[in-house]
């Protein structure tokens, strides 16, 4: 049987992260995809666990290098990718990948799995709803809020070329959802 992948993509503080987290939680076959990032690391996250942090030099040469399934510069010198080698591990340990990537990337990584792909798109009830979230986080300037609203008005406008799409306006209802989709998935 040909190993099923899963992609949760949407605009940053629309929950997919959080769903992401519990579905490797409540399905041991699947295995989180770490991407690579230029942006600082957080407090709360760990190296090679949450993203592989990378100066903006080093990313480019991975792209030099075609080391990349995908990669987009979100903001000026602030680089998000998926390397080919992560997604080979976890495909050599007979696990599905799940990604946790934005809309764009995650386009780009629909194209590369034909037939084994659930792609979802997880958006916020609405982008007032979006702004208090972004703001709950307490990671934002106002300069880089704004930019983020701008992106995730743009990214929702894709939410036609997925699989399927989750409004998550109750988290629980969120997740149960998305349980239902990877269950329905892996069974067709």
């Amino acid at each position: 049987m040909k190993q099923k992948h899963f992609l949760f993509c949407g605009p940053s503080g629309s929950g997919k992260t959080s769903i992401v987290k519990h579905l490797l939680e409540k399905f041991p076959f699947m295995r989180f995809s770490v991407s690579c990032t230029t942006r600082p690391k957080r407090a709360t996250e760990t190296q090679g666990a949450d993203y592989y942090f990378l100066t903006p030099d080093e990313f480019r040469k991975k792209i030099d290098d075609n080391e990349f399934l995908e990669w987009e510069e979100v903001y000026t010198d602030r680089y998000y990718g998926t390397l080919k080698s992560e997604v080979e591990r976890i495909a050599k340990q007979n696990n599905s990948v799940i990604f946790d990537v934005d809309v764009e990337g995650g386009l780009n990584i629909k194209k590369h799995f034909t037939g084994n792909l659930l792609a979802v798109m997880v958006m916020p009830p609405s982008v007032e709803e979006l702004h208090k979230r972004l703001i709950a986080r307490n990671t934002e300037t106002e300069e880089t809020l704004k930019i983020r609203i701008a992106k995730a008005e743009h990214e929702m406008t894709y939410r036609n070329q997925f699989d399927h799409v989750i409004v998550n306006d109750d988290f629980d209802k969120a997740i149960s959802e998305a349980e239902k989709l990877v269950n329905f998935f892996i069974t067709a």
